[in-house]
């Protein structure tokens, strides 16, 4: 039995530092080392969960390429149980350009292949929680779980595109930013009304993060604050996602979670790469008591 299967994103981040966001036009610029790691979605929740004591799946379509290769070298050696077929496109990849201040711009090749399907037998496994990531052939798994609680993170939705409304409307704990709501409250209880979610979460950086759950309105937390100085806020969302299911796993109110979430949300920041060094089970606690 696992904690979390999560099915979908694992992808190669190429990550280059620049020296301002937007970039301004210019022939060359001289950067830092260009460095190629484990990126996407999925690989960051499946890592995070993996790192915070959960039994952790991790089910994908990747390319026999040697930045299919990077990712399942990495996730073997972090403790992930990690099931995969080939894509006929390969790997998926990301040309991420981080700012001095940490924040960053992504480029994102999904390179999916039309009708494409993850054979059943990677994922239909005995587990407590599944988390899909918003990858095309990912849409089709949900008729394959029964009374499995799934979660899904549809990133910077715009609230309109339909390409998103499958894991919106499918899924039983919904998380997304804020970055292209115009107003958040009112999509969050959209995906409410219209879907079976008893949980939705909206992401919104330093500005913290709102709850809807249950009979609740909508609620407002706070980010948790940076241990150290702000590198590289890659993966930070990964992370929040990671240490809210931990808290939801472990019974915790909804408060604990969205807490859980921030802290390892924060930890994410201060960490150059997309998903190096997710929070420990230990740290993410001895923090939580001190907050």
């Amino acid at each position: 039995m696992y904690d979390v299967v999560v099915i979908g994103g694992a992808g190669v981040d190429s990550t280059a530092y620049v020296p301002a966001l937007p970039l301004p036009y210019a022939d060359t610029y001289h950067v830092p080392p260009v460095v190629d790691r484990i990126g996407n979605t999925g690989s960051g929740v499946a890592l995070g969960c993996a790192a915070l004591g959960l039994r952790t799946r991790f089910a994908d379509l990747i390319g026999d390429d040697p930045h299919g290769r990077l990712i399942r070298e990495h996730l073997a050696a972090n403790g992930v149980d990690f099931a995969w077929a080939r894509s006929a496109a390969g790997t998926r990849r990301s040309l991420l350009l981080v700012g001095p201040d940490g924040r960053r711009t992504s480029l994102y090749d999904g390179r999916g292949v039309a009708g494409e399907r993850l054979p059943r037998e990677l994922y239909l496994q005995p587990t407590r929680h599944v988390h899909v990531s918003i990858t095309d052939f990912a849409r089709h798994v949900y008729a394959d779980f029964s009374g499995v609680p799934i979660s899904t993170d549809l990133h910077d939705w715009d609230g309109v595109s339909d390409h998103h409304k499958d894991f919106a409307y499918g899924s039983d704990l919904v998380f997304m930013s804020a970055a292209k709501l115009e107003d958040p409250r009112a999509t969050m209880r959209h995906i409410r009304r219209h879907g079976r979610a008893g949980t939705v979460v909206c992401t919104d950086g330093a500005r913290g993060c709102l709850v809807l759950a249950g009979d609740d309105d909508v609620q407002a937390f706070p980010a948790a604050p940076l241990p150290a100085p702000v590198a590289d806020s890659n993966g930070a969302g990964d992370a929040f996602v990671s240490g809210f299911l931990y808290g939801m796993l472990r019974g915790e109110p909804v408060d604990t979670c969205a807490r859980l979430g921030a802290i390892a949300g924060a930890h994410a920041c201060v960490s150059e790469g997309t998903h190096e060094n997710p929070i420990t089970e230990d740290t993410l606690l001895a923090r939580a008591a001190t907050a």
